[in-house]
């Protein structure tokens, strides 16, 4: 159990948490109020960048742009169009329209002051097409709502995040959604905004008629655009002395007639002149003759992208192609150069060279940041077959996994920088910080690939690759993909009758249950875990799991069950000499006999487990202890030594910049300057905390901080902004389903607001 979060406020436990909105009530029924903070950093800045070659799209532009603009009523009372749907052929530009309107539409002052959502539903591709559920949830992420608040279901998902757009719009950041590549009304319905507002522009290959959306159909280009489009693209890469196509025009106008004037195949072909430059637009232009029969032939969506993509692969060396076929292999949305080399089973530099040569070929794109690499999802597709037809020439089942190892040996080796217990750390990364910062870039990568490792065949790779992530998971606070990882794990080890591994899913799942207060859960996963180490005779993971169920009965009340469990943990680590382990349990059951009000039992408790930290050069580990025991101490008055406690532990929380312990301990410590009636100290203390656990997305400790920011305000008679906390702090509880500090703090609100009535 780590470190509490609580402290006592008028008898009751306060906690806090973070994130970034608060949402006021209302899960009952079918209503959600929600109040934005004043800062929030929300990740509303990820529309793609526009390509420098796009025309002959004039009359689109201005049309989705008119709808796009600020609510007004036309001549005839009928308000302005919020939603737009593009269709049309696979490659016909409906993305690059979405986002040269968009890009436009943001560079108007005041239409779109909270930036842009983009999502890409991979409608098209079945192996990563987005469920809505699943898309509800990276746009809520996106929005700021912290990971372990998202509902589960569909409906709750969807209402919530229509409320959070409709509190941005209130507000006067109105939002622009724009949802790329979806393939029926329902996967793209859900994700659109309803509060008359918020603008969303949707693609499809398909005409979704039953959005109740303003259609709009998209055409391939003229020979005139077609041109400028061969033009432009070549004089981009290659400058504005490449005039190629201006100087035989004859042969630019047979490519653009043999591209049917799809903007991806003549990107395309641009690209192939550009990637030779002493290559004629001529000899382009016979290569593509050639082919003709063919691009009329294939004349239905995606048989028509396809020629452009044969033309294009037809002209990639062997080096070259095979990556290109590789590629898709990757589960996640990019690919780094590093990744690639491993899959390519080549040097890195090597590898930056056929990338960037394929991006030429525009086969394959720049992704978010230098170094990293991504393919359009027909584009994937479509290397998918050609790999899968050179499965055996390739060693398609090699490069796999060459690349699941490389993300397995490099998380293992990311995972010792993030591990509390001293012990080697790997040499892949200089510190923790860069450790973090792989992790946080290869993130949805990992994920991806111990999900999809679950393929025959390869049922190791999901754990060998699940694993290595729960510290940084639990660090991250990701608890809803580690409840999903652990969970996947689970199911594998126990096909495989592995009964360890299965162990050390069940103890994982618990604590990420119990972390988004799945108590009960928690509760039977680390019983199953428990009984696992005993029939194992596992002695050391017994204490362990004695340890963790401890903590899960301690947090609905079955004190003395948990007291007895921490007892037999201590008993088996100092058995085994664990001093580890018997410094967590000792931790815990400090927490415990608190509970129960065995104060100085509890106090020893305390005063051991800070000595074994001290003698272990635990440092995480010490300012916990210190925490911990800054609170027992509190109960029996001994105010000057817990405040001196908290502030040894809030420095060595600010050196390990663990910014959880840090809210933790200004928490405490400001409950500690209200016993002593340092009114101002006690304020400013609870402020930093709550600002602290929102950050992190612990709405929990966020609420009961700012439950104690009411009653600290209260106090001092500042009754309007007591009230206000409150407030927040019951809506907090009411999301979270704690109706005990729910009526907690509606009561101390109902007795502020009766004060103020009676003029304070």
């Amino acid at each position: 159990m780590t470190g509490e979060g609580a402290a006592r406020e008028g008898g009751a436990t306060h906690n806090s948490i973070t994130g970034g909105i608060f949402f006021h009530a209302v899960i009952q029924g079918r209503d959600i109020t929600v109040q934005l903070p004043p800062a929030i950093t929300p990740a509303l800045s990820g529309l793609p960048k526009p390509a420098s070659a796009f025309t002959g799209r004039d009359r689109h532009v201005e049309r989705l742009l008119a709808d796009l603009a600020p609510a007004t009523a036309d001549a005839d009372g009928q308000s302005t169009v919020l939603v737009s749907a593009v269709s049309g052929l696979a490659g016909i530009g409906k993305t690059e329209l979405a986002v040269q309107t968009a890009a436009q539409a943001l560079r108007q002052p005041g239409w779109f002051p909270g930036g842009v959502l983009f999502v890409d539903l991979f409608g098209y591709d079945p192996e990563r097409s987005l469920s809505p559920e699943r898309a509800l949830e990276g746009l809520l992420h996106a929005l700021g709502v912290p990971g372990e608040h998202i509902p589960g279901g569909l409906e709750d998902r969807q209402r919530l995040y229509r409320s959070v757009l409709a509190a941005y719009a209130r507000e006067g950041r109105r939002i622009l959604v724009v949802v790329d590549n979806a393939s029926t009304t329902a996967q793209a319905a859900p994700l659109l905004p309803t509060d008359g507002t918020t603008a969303a522009l949707v693609t499809s290959r398909h005409t979704l008629d039953g959005l109740d959306a303003r259609l709009h159909d998209l055409d391939t280009l003229d020979t005139a655009a077609s041109l400028a489009v061969l033009d432009q693209a070549l004089r981009h890469a290659r400058g504005t002395d490449d005039t190629r196509f201006t100087d035989d025009t004859e042969a630019a106008t047979v490519i653009a007639r043999l591209c049917a004037g799809l903007p991806l195949a003549l990107r395309i072909a641009a690209a192939i002149l550009a990637a030779s430059p002493g290559r004629p637009a001529a000899h382009l232009a016979a290569a593509l003759q050639a082919e003709h029969t063919r691009l009329d032939k294939l004349a239905r969506p995606d048989r028509a992208v396809r020629a452009a993509f044969d033309l294009s692969y037809q002209h990639l060396t062997p080096d070259q192609a095979r990556l290109f076929r590789l590629f898709p292999l990757n589960p996640g949305p990019d690919l780094a150069t590093e990744s690639a080399a491993h899959l390519a089973d080549t040097g890195p530099d090597q590898a930056e060279e056929l990338l960037q040569q394929l991006a030429e070929a525009h086969l394959i794109e720049p992704a978010s940041s230098w170094g990293r690499w991504r393919m359009h999802d027909l584009v994937r597709l479509y290397a998918d077959e050609h790999g899968r037809t050179h499965a055996t020439p390739d060693q398609r089942d090699n490069a796999r996994t060459r690349l699941f190892t490389h993300y397995q040996n490099t998380t293992e080796a990311a995972d010792t920088h993030l591990k509390s217990r001293l012990g080697p750390r790997a040499p892949g990364f200089p510190d923790r910080a860069a450790a973090l910062q792989w992790l946080d870039t290869e993130y949805t990568n990992l994920t991806a690939a111990a999900l999809s490792a679950m393929t025959p065949g390869h049922p190791v790779a999901t754990t060998s690759l699940a694993f290595p992530l729960i510290a940084y998971l639990e660090y991250r606070r990701y608890f809803s993909d580690l409840i999903m990882l652990t969970t996947t794990a689970l199911a594998i080890c126990r096909e495989l009758d592995d009964r360890y591994g299965e162990s050390l899913a069940l103890n994982h799942l618990g604590l990420a249950l119990r972390e988004v207060r799945r108590f009960e859960e928690a509760i039977d996963a680390h019983t199953q875990d428990l009984a696992i180490c005993q029939q194992l005779d596992d002695r050391d993971r017994e204490g362990t799991a004695l340890n963790n169920l401890a903590c899960a009965l301690q947090k609905v009340q079955r004190f003395e069950e948990a007291i007895d469990a921490l007892n037999q943990s201590l008993a088996i680590c100092r058995q085994l000499d664990d001093r580890h382990g018997e410094s967590s349990a000792i931790g815990n059951l400090g927490l415990v006999l608190r509970e129960v009000r065995r104060f100085e039992e509890a106090i020893d408790a305390h005063t051991q487990d800070l000595a074994i930290c001290r003698e272990l050069g635990n440092r995480h580990g010490e300012g916990q202890a210190l925490s911990n025991l800054a609170l027992a101490l509190r109960e029996v008055r001994r105010f000057e030594d817990a405040i001196d406690a908290l502030n040894q532990g809030l420095a060595i929380c600010r050196q390990l910049d663990d910014r959880h312990g840090e809210g933790t301990e200004l928490h405490n410590l400001g409950a500690i300057f209200r016993d002593v009636r340092q009114f101002e100290e006690a304020i400013d203390a609870h402020t930093q905390a709550a600002a602290i656990f929102r950050e992190l997305g612990d709405r929990h400790a966020e609420g009961l901080t700012i439950n104690g920011l009411g009653f600290l305000l209260h106090e001092t008679r500042r009754l309007d902004e007591a009230i206000d906390a409150y407030t927040q702090a019951a809506g907090i509880f009411r999301e979270l389903g704690d109706r005990h500090s729910e009526v907690q703090a509606l009561t101390w609100r109902a007795n502020a607001e009766r004060e103020r009535r009676r003029g304070g």
